[in-house]
């Protein structure tokens, strides 16, 4: 995308995360090319540039951040005896809020100053419910445009008391790959023994095959992440990237970084984190790596076509999908869980590849082997890669709420 095209988009829907993410574009270009070029590009000034670039120089990513400007001392503050006027008139008068306060009793000071003077004396009223505020969010959530955002993040495994055991004597995967689309809800999982961009890449290239061979807009779609070394730590000596930021962007697609600490801007697949972690591995007993798999391909597909989810009007994300557009096939929910160790060769590095043979591919790509879900009948099945070679995906008797595919 050129760079000033996305700027005049952040400048018609500026929040910190977008901020952060321009800044971001802004040393990177700036690092290639120079201070004035950059300058000339995103269409500012070499000042704004030079400041930005010696943040980074500092602190790194945590000097994108911006700073507070709350001054630390007001000359102009307004008089105690007209704060006591203030303070007496909401007392008075309890159901009237600042604008109203001014506004008829003809107040000398901004409707501001008298709300920070009410906040002082504990005056204000209480702030809204953290469930009423999330609830505003979903409605503004709704009118998102559909597959215009995927979360994509990872979930360590080890730290869940009733899998930790069976992972270590079943030797089942360590980590989770979890991508959320954020107006439907769909979900997608992968799993590997290590948290690393190799595992990484192969995930994202998987996803987005899948997402483009069911006629999704690749060009409209953001994948965001943290700042996590499987998403950014591909870099090369001469300070290029590699790695995930490239095979997302070779789709079409754009990559986004949220702000450093700031994990409520992954919010939706931080909260599918916690559901799968109460619905499943709290609950399920496995016996070996091929019913684990088994297992977890059933609990996606009954979470992705079956499961109401209550924050989006008790419908299920095939269903929003199916209601949305007629454009994307329903065949989007049915990728199954990707078992990351069993695909396609390590993701590797120029330098790497040079001392290990021409004959190895620098990127992760999809092994000729590889055969996506089929529907056959109503029923899944996976081809050869799957250890459980053309059987239907169903739970075992202690998963039944599980076994809607039928026996």
């Amino acid at each position: 995308m050129n760079p000033l095209v996305y700027y005049e988009q952040i400048i018609k829907m500026p929040n910190k995360a977008d901020k952060f993410d321009l800044r971001l574009r802004i040393i990177k270009h700036a690092l290639a090319y120079g201070v004035k070029p950059t300058a000339r590009v995103f269409d500012t000034t070499p000042k704004t540039v030079r400041k930005w670039l010696g943040r980074y120089k500092q602190e790194r990513l945590a000097g994108l951040n911006e700073l507070p400007r709350i001054p630390h001392h007001c000359p102009h503050k307004t008089s105690s005896k007209l704060e006591v006027i203030i303070v007496g008139l909401r007392k008075q008068f309890p159901f009237k809020g600042s604008k109203r306060l001014k506004r008829e009793h003809n107040l000398p000071c901004s409707h501001e100053a008298i709300r920070r003077i009410l906040n002082e004396h504990g005056l204000t009223r209480k702030r809204v419910k953290k469930h009423k505020r999330k609830n505003n969010l979903r409605e503004v959530k709704k009118h998102w445009k559909l597959f215009g955002q995927i979360s994509v993040d990872t979930k360590d495994l080890k730290d869940i008391p009733h899998y930790w055991p069976q992972m270590k004597m079943l030797k089942l995967p360590k980590y989770q790959f979890n991508a959320i689309e954020v107006r439907c809800g769909l979900m997608f999982l992968g799993f590997a023994n290590e948290k690393s961009a190799s595992n990484a890449c192969l995930f994202a290239r998987i996803l987005c095959e899948h997402i483009k061979n069911c006629s999704v807009d690749m060009k409209q779609l953001r994948i965001q992440t943290d700042n996590g070394s499987e998403f950014i730590g591909c870099f090369r000596q001469d300070k290029t990237r590699d790695g995930f930021e490239k095979v997302v962007e070779g789709f079409g697609c754009i990559h986004k970084r949220i702000p450093v600490r700031a994990w409520s801007y992954n919010s939706d697949v931080e909260t599918v984190h916690s559901t799968i972690e109460d619905e499943f591995y709290d609950v399920e007993n496995f016996e070996n790596i091929k019913d684990f798999h088994r297992r977890v391909a059933s609990y996606q597909a009954w979470y992705n076509l079956v499961r109401e989810n209550r924050n989006k009007d008790d419908k299920t994300p095939l269903q929003i999908i199916t209601e949305v557009s007629d454009k994307i096939d329903p065949a989007v929910a049915r990728l199954p869980p990707l078992m990351l160790d069993w695909l396609g060769p390590d993701y590797i590095t120029k330098d790497e590849l040079s001392q290990r043979g021409d004959d190895v591919p620098c990127y992760p790509y999809l092994p000729r082997f590889f055969v996506p879900v089929v529907r056959e009948y109503g029923r899944f099945i996976l081809s050869a890669l799957v250890v459980c070679r053309e059987q239907p995906w169903k739970a075992s008797t202690k998963t039944q709420r599980y076994n809607f595919l039928g026996d």
